[in-house]
């Protein structure tokens, strides 16, 4: 039987087919890979990811972590032994170099095996996602030192990893971050402060937790220029490597959420004096590269996580696909509209035109964001080791452009897919004793955190287009012209895609163009989300028409289904771009103008 988690044939086709990632071996960081060992690899995550984390996670989610008399955090056991099996496994390492026990697996290969845990268990699975993230900006920005305290325990699955960003009166707002960091005569620093939706903050899943906290050093500039980055750990390590005093770190309270529920999510003291390392109250804190750079390092880990919460939305669309696909083929219901006979047997739900168009809606959803998911970690290997610098300052130059569209579209889309998925189920979907309500619940966090819609929205319409003098716009601009016309020189059905393709994205440059000679940042971004929506839509035809083009000349069911799928996407869901551009491009007052008391 097929998996119900994620499409290996689909991953096949993406990596293989489609981005070729074997090409990837001739560089020297992967020269000591090959198809095979890529292909081993996922077959090694979706093993693991299918025994020890898709059986525990409705467990999970009904049993969520809870505080005992102690006060200390409790949770199912399958928890901690399917992290177990992870880390034993490598996975945990599967970037990291060689000589800090890793594979020095490419980034799209590794977020492609990470896909499977999305899929069968994101609760779970958030715990080493953030323990990866936290350790790539370790080797990014920390010392040898640092990386041999922290980084190696967190690759061996000792130790678990943090973020630490937002605060109860701040919010997304970093800015206004209140936390404060006293430096010490030994080097180190005492932090101050409460930290707000900490996920993964307190739990007994491993030895410590590598807390990265945002704080601000007394007299430093103000605003976000005076943000610092600060390894906190939970529990302090002595010189030799072994664990000593418990940091003054204290738990404040668990939040309940609708979803996501295995992943336990903290209110964090730091410094309330509930420990006292050495008998001084505050928590003891490592410096990070320079004071005051704190925000950029961390934007290493929050673009990492951006990526992958995209990729984790996608993986729970897709389930929920796979899911209300399985239940179509086998639910009995109904008789096609020229059955006039009651005494016909009914057929099975797929044979309705409707139930197959809330399938091909998502199909088009969650494969067209699995591949932009994967097309932007490919991104991230190019902006490291392709050979040529141009190359690279290309690939970092396109990857900052398609971040807040890899983070927010899947988020939006693959929620609406699985919207889909209960609606196929009817009202057995809206019911705890199907999976697809799970999906729909747990999905529902990934438009929210790392950044919500109207943050990326700000971002790309913000920032992300217009710097460098819209470098980033005219190289996506280039990098679409280049597949429209391969589409354009087949002919066909695929000439006419790629025209709407060119034609489409011709109108967002033109409207973005309109927007930012307005002369009023206030209404240039006012519907910034209606332009993320839109833009997000035209590079995700994009994304189709590249899959079409590694389709073509290729027969049967799976190639015939990506074909349906792009036809799909790009008469149904391009065209709602249109309106959307008329909008942006009226420079259109309407939210601005409502007053608050009219509300």
């Amino acid at each position: 039987m097929s998996s119900l988690l994620l499409s290996r044939r689909d991953l096949d086709f993406l990596l293989h087919e489609w981005l070729d990632v074997t090409r990837l071996t001739a560089r020297k960081r992967f020269a000591e890979h090959s198809r095979e060992t890529f292909d081993a690899v996922l077959e090694l995550g979706e093993r693991i990811a299918t025994d020890h984390f898709a059986p525990h996670n409705k467990l999970a989610d009904a049993h969520e972590p809870h505080l005992d008399a102690d006060g200390r955090v409790v949770m199912i056991p399958e928890v901690k032994r399917a992290l177990r099996v992870f880390a034993e496994a490598g996975l945990l390492a599967g970037e990291l170099d060689e000589s800090l026990g890793g594979m020095q697996l490419p980034t799209v290969v590794s977020k492609a095996v990470l896909a499977w845990f999305q899929a069968a268990n994101v609760g779970t699975a958030a715990y080493p996602f953030l323990t990866i993230a936290n350790a790539n900006l370790l080797v990014e920005y920390g010392t040898p030192e640092q990386v041999d305290t922290w980084v190696r325990p967190m690759a061996a699955g000792r130790f678990l990893g943090t973020m630490c960003l937002s605060e109860p009166q701040a919010g997304s707002s970093l800015a206004d971050i209140a936390t404060r960091a006293e430096p010490q005569p030994d080097g180190t620093y005492r932090l101050y402060g409460t930290k707000m939706w900490i996920s993964a903050g307190e739990h007994e899943l491993s030895e410590n937790i590598v807390h990265l906290v945002l704080a601000k050093i007394p007299g430093g500039p103000p605003g976000v220029k005076g943000i610092s980055l600060f390894i906190v750990p939970k529990v302090l390590v002595n010189a030799d490597g072994s664990l000593g005093e418990r940091n003054d770190i204290a738990l404040v309270g668990l939040n309940h959420k609708m979803g996501y529920r295995g992943t336990v999510n903290t209110v964090l003291n730091f410094g309330e004096g509930a420990h006292t390392p050495g008998g001084a109250p505050g928590a003891v804190g490592y410096l990070v590269g320079e004071p005051h750079k704190g925000l950029s390092y961390m934007f290493h880990m929050m673009n990492e996580a951006r990526i992958g919460v995209g990729l984790g939305a996608a993986a729970l669309g897709y389930t929920g696909y796979l899911h209300s696909l399985e239940y179509a083929k086998v639910r009995l219901q109904g008789r096609p509209p020229a059955a006039k006979d009651p005494a016909l047997p009914p057929v099975p739900l797929i044979e309705h035109a409707d139930v197959r168009r809330m399938l091909l809606a998502q199909k088009a959803y969650v494969e067209g964001a699995l591949a932009l998911g994967l097309y932007c970690s490919l991104l991230v290997d190019d902006s490291k080791t392709a050979e040529d610098a141009v190359a690279r300052d290309r690939a970092a130059l396109l990857l900052d452009v398609l971040t807040p569209i890899a983070k927010s579209w899947p988020s939006q889309w693959c929620l609406e897919a699985n919207s889909l998925a209960i609606q196929v189920h009817g009202g057995y979907g809206y019911t705890r004793e199907y999976n697809v309500e799970q999906f729909y619940r747990d999905n529902r966090l990934n438009p929210i955190h790392e950044g919500t819609h109207g943050i990326q929205g700000l971002d790309l319409l913000g920032r992300k287009v217009v710097m460098k003098n819209g470098m980033g716009l005219r190289v996506l601009g280039e990098t679409i012209s280049a597949t429209v016309q391969c589409a354009i020189d087949l002919g066909g059905e695929t000439a006419e895609m790629g025209r709407a393709l060119q034609d489409a994205f011709e109108r967002l440059t033109l409207v973005t163009a309109q927007l930012w000679s307005a002369g009023d940042p206030a209404v240039t971004l006012a519907n910034s989300s209606i332009y993320l929506e839109a833009a997000g839509h035209i590079v995700v035809a994009w994304i189709w028409l590249e899959q079409v083009l590694a389709a073509h000349g290729k027969d049967g069911p799976f190639y015939a289904g990506k074909r349906q799928a792009a036809r799909y996407f790009f008469r149904y869901e391009l065209p709602k771009t249109g309106p959307q551009l008329d909008l942006l491009g009226s420079l259109d007052r309407t939210t601005l103008e409502m007053d608050p008391s009219w509300f």
